[in-house]
């Protein structure tokens, strides 16, 4: 049958990587890298006037488009590989990033009369504008009893799906009546090469409250929410829901045009990015934690058995591997945290440095902040710059340092940084492990993982475990290419089942880290610090953090008048 190759398109925050993989040995060929012209657009909308309120978070779908067909017709073109070997394609997406369509699919932002409405545009994953949604939601459901809640570890979170829906209904109710489809993106890029909408249980299980059983919340729930939303999975929202792995189509012609691919090429349905990365490691059996590291990390894991870990971000039947709960917990800030850092914090007189000596000021910081032994700053911080995804689901928590003085360094606050984030995956590993899901090895993927040796070894100090690496610098890229295999089917040249393909296309590299028995000792007696304010100011005790963002509100209301 000769060699065949599948394409896997990781569709980030702000860019997409598209990677063309030899579908017998897991062989990266070539990638091709789109940066999003638009951003993250959280002040102004494309014209430059319309001003966006806090904690709007929002993406341009043309974006998308313009990244699908750069990507693929860029990798044949520098590949030279035939379009008739390329038997797959499959997209997967940061998440929950829903779009308001109408009948035809097409984005409401394209339309003349929408296009200064801030609604009709992509709700990006981290637009938290839908908190006071959500939390009419979790006191709704927890008064109803939903079986539902505990599954998300009580409390379903402003980043997913209904709350941004219930934004909408509540701002913009003619937006919401003109809207035929809320589609999260993973579907909709799916359906702009198969011109059909197919959900897949991934997203829908973990963003928008699906469950393989059980199927989507009562009409009667919805109906408490809103009445208008009482109907919302059948007039509004696919109820038909697509296991991961599986076909979605083909290539349509008009695709084809598009990307270069040959017409009827199978497409897999769509899964969300973080998930996708698992088999990248050749991950298909519990007891195995896989941390995703870029502007956020998330933690995926694999379980026998449905437990109700509080905090966790779901647990979806099938959700990742066939067989098996998948679990997802994840923190909102981390590579955010650093970028934030760099931007405004660090001092001209560093900045110098690096430019003289060649090297990036990131490089700077951490062979700075390598030389300091834990514990020496006297230095703590919480990593709560973007909000707490695990385990305290609460996006109106902020940032907090500790311990500062006069002869405090940049690289000492980089590395406390750091540390925090390193203590936040902790405490996240420490609550599986409390409700039954053990976490017995650990893993990594990403550019973090890739690129940053100090941040991996302070992350297997506090942890105290072997951290292995993701072999592939595009591990969601990598997994999505995987799907697209399975999807594919043996008799095209790919694989039919999960099992078999991450066997061969995943891997990880032979370099691991592994604690260091002194740093191990400070590091948790600084934990233990960190948990006292992780309570103190994330379970109630003291809600100053919400205050003073209660209080920046109303001002920027007053000004805004």
């Amino acid at each position: 049958m000769g060699t065949k190759y599948t394409i896997g398109i990781d569709y980030g925050t702000l860019s997409a990587r598209a990677l063309l993989v030899d579908v017998n040995t897991g062989e990266e060929i070539e990638t091709a890298l789109y940066e999003y012209p638009h951003g993250v657009m959280d002040t102004f909308l494309p014209d430059h006037k319309t001003r966006l309120m806090p904690d709007f978070a929002l993406q341009h779908p043309q974006d998308y488009i313009d990244a699908l067909q750069f990507t693929v017709t860029e990798l044949l073109k520098k590949t030279g590989i035939s379009k008739e070997d390329v038997i797959g394609i499959c997209s997967d997406f940061t998440e929950c990033s829903m779009l308001p369509v109408d009948e035809k699919g097409i984005p409401l932002c394209f339309q003349e009369r929408y296009k200064t409405n801030p609604h009709s545009y992509v709700k990006l994953w981290k637009h938290h504008a839908a908190q006071d949604e959500a939390s009419q939601l979790n006191q709704i459901a927890e008064m109803r009893g939903e079986a539902f809640l505990k599954r998300y570890g009580g409390k379903i979170s402003s980043e997913w799906m209904f709350p941004k829906i219930w934004q909408i209904l509540d701002e913009d109710p003619e937006l919401y009546h003109d809207t035929a489809k809320f589609m999260e993106l993973a579907d909709w890029a799916t359906m702009q090469l198969t011109g059909v909408e197919r959900k897949n249980s991934c997203t829908a299980g973990y963003k928008a409250i699906w469950h393989k059983r059980e199927g989507f919340p009562s009409k009667a729930f919805f109906k408490a929410l809103h009445p208008a939303l009482e109907n919302v999975i059948d007039e509004k929202f696919n109820p038909v829901v697509i296991p991961i792995g599986s076909a979605a189509g083909q290539i349509t012609k008009e695709a084809a045009a598009l990307t270069g691919l040959k017409e009827g090429t199978i497409v897999a349905v769509g899964i969300g990015d973080a998930h996708a990365a698992v088999p990248a490691v050749g991950i298909t059996e519990p007891g195995k934690m896989l941390m995703i590291m870029g502007t956020s990390t998330c933690h995926m894991m694999l379980g026998e058995k449905e437990a109700m870990v509080p905090g966790m971000c779901g647990v979806v039947e099938d959700g990742i591997i066939p067989g098996y709960y998948g679990y997802e917990a994840g923190q909102s800030c981390v590579g955010d945290h650093f970028q934030w850092f760099k931007d405004h914090c660090v001092p001209e007189a560093y900045e110098k440095e690096a430019k003289e000596r060649g090297i990036h000021i990131f490089a700077l910081l951490s062979e700075k902040a390598e030389k300091l032994r834990p514990g020496q700053s006297g230095l703590l911080a919480l990593d709560w710059w973007n909000g707490n995804r695990s385990v305290l689901v609460d996006v109106d928590l902020t940032g907090l340092i500790i311990g500062m003085t006069l002869l405090t360094r940049p690289e000492e606050i980089y590395r406390a940084l750091i540390e925090a984030t390193a203590f936040g995956t902790k405490m996240i590993v420490e609550t599986f492990r409390e409700y039954g899901v053990p976490v017995n090895e650990l893993y990594a993927a990403g550019g973090i993982a890739e690129k940053n040796q100090l941040m991996m070894q302070i992350y297997a100090d506090v942890t105290n475990m072997d951290i292995k690496i993701a072999a592939s610098p595009q591990a969601p890229a990598l997994g999505a290419a995987i799907y697209a295999a399975v999807a594919a089917g043996k008799e095209r040249g790919g694989y039919d089942d999960i099992y078999t393909a991450a066997n061969v296309m995943g891997k990880v590299k032979d370099l691991y880290y592994t604690p260091n028995k002194e740093s191990v000792s400070v590091y948790q007696s600084l934990y233990e610090e960190y948990k006292k304010l992780h309570d103190y100011f994330g379970r109630g005790e003291n809600t100053v953090m919400k205050r003073l963002k209660k209080i920046k509100e109303n001002v920027y209301y007053v000004n805004e008048r």
